[in-house]
């Protein structure tokens, strides 16, 4: 009875069900409406075409422009309110025009952007563009100077957080999709409470859908001094901005630590009870000069919620170790639905299409529409080495027969795909030739694409390379199952047909 009270009254569920009665109550009243009144019903159908056409020439992925169109003119009019309703980017317009400019220019682009421009078109000229792109997309440069760490485990990952929180001096900054209540957090809210009562600023930006379940979490904040904001918070009104989540995973100390990665703070990402079997997630430390754009895109959005106008500078980590004591090159960058850029997507089509030997992708969801699947054949059929890592033990079912539904026309055309035998697969990473890795929170589907904010790092001729090459062939070789075409061509019809209407409405998932 407490566990069906406790679900009852958490705030995704009231909200939902709030916005449920309200659109219930407004499809009714339509509906009502355009039956008993010809003209009404008329006026409805036209402003349906309308909408439709205006969904056909958005400048949308065609998948989701697909999706919402079978909804509209499946269910007229009722199709075309849930989208006006539901279906744009509604994200606020404030937010729109402070993400970018929250700060001058030169606080994000170093002095030396252009010389590390100019040696990687040099030595790897095929990544030149790409470099350029991000820059002049995200705002955010290319560094130098910055020790990089691969972590190929979450259980890795949080010792390594919490002994750098534990180092803290100036400030931690945290900005995380999920937090549950459970051992994780508990250790990290320990360490935190220890570092307010130092006088060290402790600050925490949490989305407000994936941290629903944890209804206590503002007040533990509260209680030991940590400065707590949730982002997007979720109001029970219809015309919600449900869908635009922050998906961002970053953690910062003191400018001088950053983290950016899979992980939520939650167990299941340590594998403390982890109910889909083990749970395999990646991530990175960086320490040096590319922390600096973390931390700036934390002052963002912190900046959008408090109006509170800060020196970037005196979040800045002043080096006590010689220049280009390490090799390579860092490029952190970060991904909105503000912009006019889908950065996630493009980056992503841009490794594959310049890919010569191989490309090694882990990715929870393989939700992908034309281009990439396209790009992905193409590459596989030019000779390069193309391989998929996903789940075998899916966390949402009807998303995987969405993945899986992808597998034949990739496997047909050359593409290898492994699914990941003990358990599930959350990792979000990208290595093409030894020469570039992608690590972050961007996965492959539409919603990182298209809806969420994403950030990410990438990784020229660094160390971070290697690693997560070992880490893609370890587990490729060691704990995967390969995907024939034999086992994709096996499928039930059944199955497949479901796959495919599952697959229509993949851009709404």
């Amino acid at each position: 009875m407490k566990t069906l009270l406790r679900v009852l009254t958490n705030k995704i569920v009231v909200v939902g069900i709030i916005v449920l009665l309200q659109l219930i109550f407004m499809v009714t009243v339509l509906w009502n409406l355009s039956l008993n009144y010809q003209f009404i019903y008329a006026f409805f159908t036209v402003i349906s075409i309308l909408v439709v056409i205006y969904v056909l020439n958005r400048n949308d992925n065609s998948v989701y422009r697909l999706a919402w169109t079978i909804v509209i003119l499946a269910v007229p009019p009722i199709g075309a309110i849930i989208y006006l309703l539901f279906g744009g980017k509604k994200v606020p317009k404030k937010l729109r025009e402070r993400i970018t400019d929250a700060y001058a220019n030169d606080a994000f682009v170093p002095t030396d952007s252009e010389h590390i421009i100019q040696t990687i078109d040099e030595t790897k000229p095929q990544w030149t563009r790409l470099v350029k792109y991000v820059i002049d997309a995200s705002h955010f440069p290319i560094y130098e100077n910055t020790r990089s760490v691969y972590i190929p485990s979450g259980e890795e990952k949080f010792e390594l957080m919490k002994e750098a929180l534990r180092e803290a001096k100036s400030f931690i900054f945290l900005e995380y999709f999920i937090i549950k209540e459970g051992k994780i957090w508990t250790e990290i809210r320990d360490i935190l409470a220890q570092k307010v009562k130092e006088g060290v600023d402790v600050r925490l930006l949490y989305d407000d859908w994936g941290c629903a379940l944890f209804r206590e979490l503002q007040d533990e904040c509260d209680a030991i001094g940590i400065q707590a904001i949730a982002f997007n918070p979720m109001i029970a009104r219809l015309a919600v901005q449900m869908n635009n989540r922050n998906h961002r995973k970053i953690c910062v100390v003191d400018g001088r630590y950053g983290f950016v990665g899979g992980m939520n703070l939650a167990d299941e990402y340590a594998n403390i009870n982890s109910k889909f079997g083990h749970w395999k997630d990646t991530a990175v430390m960086i320490e040096g000069e590319a922390v600096h754009s973390l931390t700036l895109m934390f002052m963002q959005f912190w900046r959008y919620y408090t109006d509170r106008i800060e020196d970037p500078s005196d979040y800045k980590y002043h080096f006590d170790f010689e220049p280009h004591q390490y090799s390579g090159y860092v490029l952190p960058f970060s991904d909105a639905p503000t912009d006019s850029f889908d950065l996630g997507l493009d980056v992503h089509m841009y490794l594959i299409t310049n890919a010569r030997r191989y490309i090694y992708i882990q990715t929870p969801y393989l939700i992908i529409g034309d281009e990439l699947i396209g790009a992905l054949k193409m590459a596989a059929r030019s000779g390069v080495d193309v391989r998929i890592i996903v789940p075998h033990v899916p966390d949402k079912k009807i998303v995987n027969q969405v993945t899986k539904s992808n597998y034949l026309e990739l496997l047909e055309n050359g593409v290898r795909i492994f699914e990941y035998e003990p358990g599930f697969v959350h990792s979000k990473t990208v290595i093409v030739d030894d020469e570039i890795a992608m690590v972050g929170t961007t996965n492959m589907d539409f919603r990182s694409y298209f809806l969420h904010y994403e950030c990410s790092l990438l990784f020229f001729q660094e160390s971070v390379i290697e690693a997560c090459y070992k880490d893609s062939i370890e587990t490729i070789e060691n704990k995967s199952i390969e995907i024939t075409l034999e086992d994709a061509r096996a499928v039930p019809f059944v199955i497949q047909v479901f796959r495919s209407i599952a697959r229509v409405f993949s851009g709404l998932m």
